[in-house]
């Protein structure tokens, strides 16, 4: 699957997060990069992602590696569960770095419901912000954990497909997972 927006993640100079373990799993929509610190899910990346979000640093306890490995093992199975239609929401704890204004555009990805769609406007009403459309599409192609937080949920405000990290084509076999029409 293809890209649409290959140099998203090069737009600005990003420190990549440190965290305690990565793991690469298989998926319906290619491989996905796994990444979790002590305190929780850091990351679900999509295989063509060009900048290195994350690195993986032997600065955490051995108790703390053992956490992130327990994180990442939890969202595997539930990947697994909603690629099969057995999951609509994910139950895993995060640990998301980002600016206060990404991190309160991420988490309100979570107010989306399996199935359903939402305009980019209407997620910036969510966040306090109704004329920070474009900042909330850039919010969202900057999401660290796809599928989890569902940016794929979020279209056009004529219900147009638009950008994703992980591709038109993931967004749209996303979409037709949930029954999305």
């Amino acid at each position: 699957m293809t890209r649409d927006r290959p140099f998203l993640w090069q737009t600005r100079q990003m420190k990549p997060v440190e965290v305690a373990v990565m793991v690469q799993v298989n998926s319906p929509i290619g491989n996905l990069l796994l990444s979790a610190s002590s305190r929780g899910l850091t990351g679900v990346q999509f295989e063509n992602d060009i900048v290195e979000r994350f690195v993986v640093t032997d600065a955490f306890k051995k108790t703390e590696l053992k956490q992130a490995t327990q994180f990442v093992h939890v969202v595997e199975q539930q990947l697994k569960e909603y690629f099969a239609r057995q999951r609509t929401a994910f139950e895993v704890r995060l640990d998301l770095h980002g600016t206060p204004f990404q991190v309160d555009v991420w988490k309100s990805l979570a107010r989306i419901p399996y199935g359903k769609t939402t305009s980019y406007g209407q997620q910036a009403k969510w966040v306090g912000r109704p004329s920070a459309v474009r900042a909330v599409g850039g919010a969202n192609g900057r999401n660290p954990v796809a599928i989890v937080l569902p940016c794929h949920r979020v279209v056009g405000a004529n219900g147009s497909l638009t950008g994703f990290g992980g591709g038109l084509e993931r967004k749209t076999w996303l979409l037709e997972l949930e029954k999305w029409k």
